[in-house]
């Protein structure tokens, strides 16, 4: 089964509803090292984030902006590079998301585990 897709769904008799499920796949590990986040994955894979990259990818309205009823964007038009901004510490949020509060003030951007994941495989 991919990550973030839904199961498979068996046919339903006419009017009733289906039920899908997503596979959000936490990490193993995840930790503040120095000046990084240190994730690691269930299949073994590890990643080694900076602030500067996780602040510039934060997935708040603040920072990615977001789009009204009538298809108007508002905000994301602030700075997209945060030369120095350091992770001070972070929060899981349930079993699906974490959120980091960065030495900037910034501490809205919820992280979901496939979103962090695929963010993760940018980083250099």
């Amino acid at each position: 089964m991919s990550q973030g897709r839904p199961t498979d769904v068996p046919a339903c008799e006419q009017g009733e509803k289906a039920l899908v499920s997503f596979s959000m796949a936490s990490p193993r590990d995840i930790q503040l090292v120095g000046t990084f986040v240190a994730v690691t994955w269930e299949d073994g894979q590890e990643h080694f984030l900076t602030g500067e990259f996780l602040r510039e990818r934060s997935p708040s309205a603040e920072n990615m902006g977001e789009v009204d009823i009538l298809g108007q964007r508002w905000g994301g038009d602030g700075p997209r590079q945060f030369p120095g901004v350091t992770v001070l510490g972070m929060q899981r949020i349930g079993n699906y998301a974490v959120t980091f509060e960065f030495s900037d003030g910034h501490r809205t951007g919820i992280y979901s585990w496939d979103y962090l994941r695929a963010i993760a495989s940018e980083a250099k």
